[in-house]
């Protein structure tokens, strides 16, 4: 049984969402949260929050391994620079746990999950609440999409298993 936390990095709410990875491929819901980053005083004290809530679900909930959606160019260049430091603080922190990390655009999660690099947040959500057998379970926007993260790498690990490719060679497909 291999444990991931999936990361989707945000500067106001950072999604983090857990699942369990049997040996024959099955995916199974452990814990989804969005921590809400939009109390802090200021930006800094927002990656702070990031860090500690962070820290707090890593030793909650001992993942084995860590995937995070990559930064998108967006037209704002502040919010993508901000993005960029939520991202980098999470992996600072992730990395000072001495977990392993894959990074996955957000293409390629939509992708991976509706077969569709530009699926709608609509149907992401709902594939993720069907691969992991929530029909009825309302997720927070941003938990499924770290959800989405954590599935993607279970099926990228799969593959790579099963081709004997590498992720990385599989990711730039």
């Amino acid at each position: 049984m291999t444990r991931i936390l999936g990361i989707d990095p945000g500067s106001q709410r950072t999604g983090l969402g857990v699942i369990d990875v049997a040996a024959d491929g099955r995916c199974t819901f452990v814990h989804a949260e969005a921590l809400v980053l939009l109390d802090a005083a200021n930006f800094p004290a927002r990656l702070g929050m990031l860090c500690e809530g962070l820290e707090t679900v890593i030793d909650c909930w001992r993942p084995d391994e860590v995937a995070i959606e990559t930064v998108f160019m967006d037209k704002n260049a502040t919010s993508a620079l901000k993005l960029g430091h939520a991202r980098g603080a999470a992996l600072a922190t992730v990395v000072r746990r001495h977990l392993a990390v894959h990074e996955y655009a957000p293409r390629l999660i939509k992708q991976s999950l509706v077969g569709r690099g530009a699926a709608e947040k609509a149907q992401v959500q709902h594939m993720v609440r069907l691969l992991l057998n929530l029909p009825n379970q309302k997720l927070q926007a941003d938990a499924a999409d770290a959800l989405a993260v954590a599935l993607t790498h279970a099926h990228m690990s799969a593959t790579a298993q099963r081709t004997g490719a590498s992720i990385a060679l599989l990711r730039r497909r």
